[in-house]
């Protein structure tokens, strides 16, 4: 790559559920795939909100602004939805959720403009009103969540786009789920065991036995990957392999320009297919180069 990213990014992609009261942490333990009961302050958790078929609706990134007051940082266009299915389960939880978007504000870090960029991915630092979330690096680079209530000064460095963001999450191998990609993936598809998604020692959640049959069976067929297109490519497209012209092999879940030209995306699709040639709309279309995953991947137990 000929161009380091280094900077702040405008997030407005990505929403914010609140989730408030002293059952806050406990309830989101019973509905989500990572554990809640045990989170700090001083860690974020990346978790799943699955179907009762362990697809994934949602992915979210949540961290404890108090023992009382969670942040759920979401895809904007899941938000309402999820907000509502989760809701349901409230029941007699001492726990409100409420579309917090409006009162916080998201900007993007990257290289030398995340804090202490020695954190490892999910500590959480609290500079003031803000805190900064650490993630998983992109290209060699740090890359941190910037959360804070709206009307927060925001640090200072050179700016980066939105687009140039969201290429830094694809290049990062982590999906964030998107409408586009509802309820087509458990989350191992999307390699969420590998990078702390998955908790498999908690207790029961929407989709457990299904997350928990397909690690322990290892019935995993797909996986995530990263590829690189010449031209643009888009969520939600399939994705064929050589081998078979009728039915697509997998899915990209989400794209971005790349910073050197061209597209990258992340695709989850058949592992049989890593090794074939790749195109993305049909057996004819885009073809996709495949690119090395920036982390190692668990072995199945």
């Amino acid at each position: 790559m000929t161009q380091t990213l280094q900077g702040i990014a405008p997030i407005s992609h990505l929403g914010v559920i609140r989730v408030q009261g002293d059952d806050a942490a406990s309830f989101l333990h019973g509905q989500l795939t990572n554990d809640f009961a045990l989170l700090d302050l001083q860690h974020a958790r990346l978790a799943a909100f699955c179907s009762a078929k362990g697809r994934m609706q949602a992915s979210m990134i949540g961290f404890k602004r108090a023992p009382d007051d969670i942040l759920l940082v979401c895809s904007l266009d899941l938000l309402a939805q999820t907000l509502k299915r989760l809701s349901m389960f409230v029941l007699r939880a001492k726990a409100k959720l409420t579309d917090a978007t409006q009162d916080f504000q998201l900007l993007g870090l990257v290289g030398s403009a995340v804090p202490d960029a020695s954190q490892a991915p999910w500590a959480v630092q609290t500079l003031g009103d803000a805190h900064v979330v650490h993630l998983y690096p992109a290209a060699g680079q740090a890359r941190a969540l910037w959360v804070a209530p709206a009307g927060t000064a925001a640090p200072q460095g050179p700016a980066l786009s939105a687009e140039q963001w969201q290429w830094s999450e694809v290049a990062s191998g982590i999906a964030t789920l998107s409408l586009s990609a509802y309820e087509l993936f458990v989350p191992q598809m999307l390699n969420y065991e590998s990078v702390g998604g998955v908790n498999f020692k908690k207790g029961c959640y929407p989709g457990q036995e299904v997350v928990a049959r397909s690690q322990f069976r290892g019935t995993l067929k797909r996986r995530a990957f990263i590829v690189h297109a010449a031209n643009e490519v888009q969520a939600g497209a399939e994705v064929f392999a050589a081998s078979d012209a009728e039915q697509a092999t997998g899915t990209i879940v989400q794209a971005a320009p790349a910073p050197d030209g061209g597209w990258d995306a992340i695709v989850s699709m058949q592992i049989s297919s890593a090794q074939e040639a790749l195109t993305a709309g049909s057996a004819n279309g885009e073809p996709l180069t495949l690119l090395p995953l920036p982390y190692a991947l668990l072995q199945d137990i």
